[in-house]
């Protein structure tokens, strides 16, 4: 990363607990009249990837709003200042707690009606490189503006129009590029030089955006202004619909204006669990990323992991062989019509006893010895170390107490990089989530089964894993990007907050580890683990490398037992949090 990124890193969020007031929240002159806003709240908090939409939502609730209009709000102003994350291309989850109930929202993309399992294959059966990574191909149908306009609908309280008007505002009048969106422009030139649509906006005249230059979005701001007028039609139909479908069949794509028109989010119960006298609720299927976060911390709670020194082997150690039984099980998994293995199968006591009981404290485990609930095993082994992913995640807590986690995703930076002309945005290539050739790993090198192939109207497999937490008058709403290691990174920022007792601040920017199954290693962030326990486990058998790449981005916002508000947001983003002013 560039020395921009590490400078702005220790300037924005050395102690990120910051005080956002950027007052974007106001109506424009051309929103229509509204009833009078709900009297201002005190208490929310707010974690997401830049400050200036944590910003937003702390605007958002001090305007009235509760934690599902400032979660929408944030998410629509990611759309504008992370657009290499940030979407209305793309797709999500929301885990929600809002008057005592708890809801999951599934607004995954999903495959185009003309997918089909052969459809990355040549005719001798191999895959073609790229299809499913670069242009049309690789476009699911999008969820994010029917799932965010569902979320606000059910749990939001201001006018529709009030809360995606911050974000038109970005985009039309202006903001400034920032390290991060600077060095991700310079990362993937290689990707955007491919498709001229996107090169004008990000690289125009072949120049990478300046960090500090100010970027105005007028195509997305107009979306965005139609958007807040009639809802998700906006884009799901008309002249927006069209343009998407256009630019997708023009490389090489089969999503239509009738994918798009047909798409629909859904309400799913949430995926609950407990563990170290906290309960929990995350994303049941076609999340991947809830089930082994359940399964890691029911296997550490029997473990007795919290009796472990921290930073030792020991912890280390059991955390691999934990996460390499869990990422097994996921190969059963897939869209919830389709999947091998129910979550109550893989959270049945009976089998997190089975699975407990095949480790061994003091040797690690070989991957390819390890099978799959109920037996089936691939020993196809992957190597690499790759970049995490266009995902991003924001953690909401309102005045009243509500929780919202949710994440949202592209997959690759700046998705397969097909920009809809006219619409100011870019596409997912959430398609290569799916098994797209047998055997054959996904970006993230993460081995997958037939549960996961490609079929039409399909929701792909995910690793997204928004969760809330709560113990007594306590909360706890994280969720992170990263791809594979997003379920890691969020499970080992949970255990810092509830095992080990550490602040918010101090648990997201603890160094972490990931293992995955396959490849059969340990990837280590810098300082993660001292030498003496480094060669613990490699004594024990374990392959340890160095991570090229961040474990994790996590964003926290809690609640704590004295009832004030506490965010943090990851300095690997590095992110922004906000405690709204008069908080508890």
């Amino acid at each position: 990363m560039t020395t921009r990124r590490s400078i702005l890193s220790s300037l924005l969020l050395t102690a990120t607990l910051v005080l956002l007031t950027s007052g974007c929240a106001r109506p424009s002159p051309t929103t229509r009249s509204a009833p009078p806003s709900p009297a201002p709240s005190v208490g929310g908090a707010v974690a997401s990837a830049e400050p200036v939409a944590s910003g937003i939502g702390i605007d958002l609730l001090h305007a009235g709003g509760n934690a599902a209009d400032a979660a929408v709000a944030v998410a629509l102003a990611l759309a504008v200042v992370h657009p290499q994350a940030g979407n209305l291309g793309g797709g999500g989850f929301a885990v929600a707690r809002a008057g005592g109930r708890l809801m999951a929202l599934d607004f995954r993309e999903t495959a185009p009606a003309a997918a089909r399992p052969d459809m990355f294959l040549d005719p001798q059966g191999k895959l073609r490189p790229d299809t499913s990574f670069y242009g049309g191909l690789a476009a699911g149908v999008p969820g994010s503006p029917a799932g965010l306009y569902a979320l606000h609908r059910r749990l939001g309280r201001l006018p529709w129009q009030r809360v995606v008007t911050p974000a038109e505002r970005l985009a039309r009048d202006g903001f400034r590029v920032t390290a991060r969106l600077h060095d991700a422009i310079e990362e993937e030139k290689e990707l955007l030089a491919r498709f001229p649509e996107i090169a004008a906006v990000w690289m125009p005249g072949g120049r990478s955006r300046d960090e500090g230059e100010t970027v105005r979005l007028p195509d997305l701001a107009d979306t965005l202004r139609a958007y807040g007028d009639r809802g998700p039609e906006a884009i799901t139909g008309g002249p927006i619909a069209a343009a998407i479908a256009g630019a997708a069949r023009q490389y090489g794509g089969v999503l239509t204006t009738a994918d798009l028109a047909a798409y629909e989010p859904a309400w799913r119960e949430p995926l609950r669990f407990s563990a170290f006298g906290w309960r929990f609720a995350s994303m049941p299927l076609p999340s991947s990323g809830g089930v082994i976060v359940a399964q890691g911390m029911a296997m550490l709670e029997r473990l007795g992991w919290d009796r472990l020194p921290p930073g030792s082997a020991d912890r280390a150690h059991l955390l691999a062989e934990v996460w390499r039984r869990s990422y097994a099980d996921r190969y059963l998994l897939g869209d919830p019509r389709t999947t091998e293995a129910t979550l109550h199968s893989l959270l049945d006591p009976a089998w997190i006893a089975t699975r407990v009981d095949g480790i061994d404290r003091l040797t690690a485990s070989l991957s390819a010895g390890i099978m799959p609930w109920p037996g089936r095993n691939r020993t196809i082994l992957v190597e690499g170390d790759r970049e995490p992913g266009a995902t991003t995640h924001l953690s909401v807590i309102d005045g009243a107490g509500d929780l919202v986690a949710l994440t949202t995703t592209l997959n690759g930076w700046f998705g397969c990089g097909v920009h809809v002309p006219g619409a100011g945005f870019v596409l997912n290539n959430e398609m290569d989530d799916f098994v797209t050739a047998p055997g054959h790993p996904n970006y993230f090198g993460l081995i997958q089964g037939v549960a996961n192939a490609v079929g039409p109207g399909k929701r792909m497999l995910s690793s997204m894993s928004p969760v809330l937490g709560w113990r007594g008058t306590e909360a706890i709403v994280i969720g992170s990007p990263g791809g594979s290691r997003i379920p890691t990174a969020t499970m080992q920022v949970l255990l810092d907050l509830i095992v080990d007792g550490q602040a918010a601040a101090s648990a997201v920017e603890r160094p972490r580890i990931h293992h995955q199954w396959l490849p059969d290693q340990i990837l280590m962030e810098k300082d993660a683990l001292s030498p003496e326990a480094r060669a613990e486990l490699v004594r024990r058998g374990h392959l340890v490398k160095d991570a090229t790449w961040r474990i994790g981005e996590v964003g926290v916002a809690r609640i704590l037992a004295d009832g004030g508000r506490e965010a943090a947001a990851d300095s690997r983003g590095p992110g922004g949090a906000a405690v709204e002013p008069g908080h508890p």
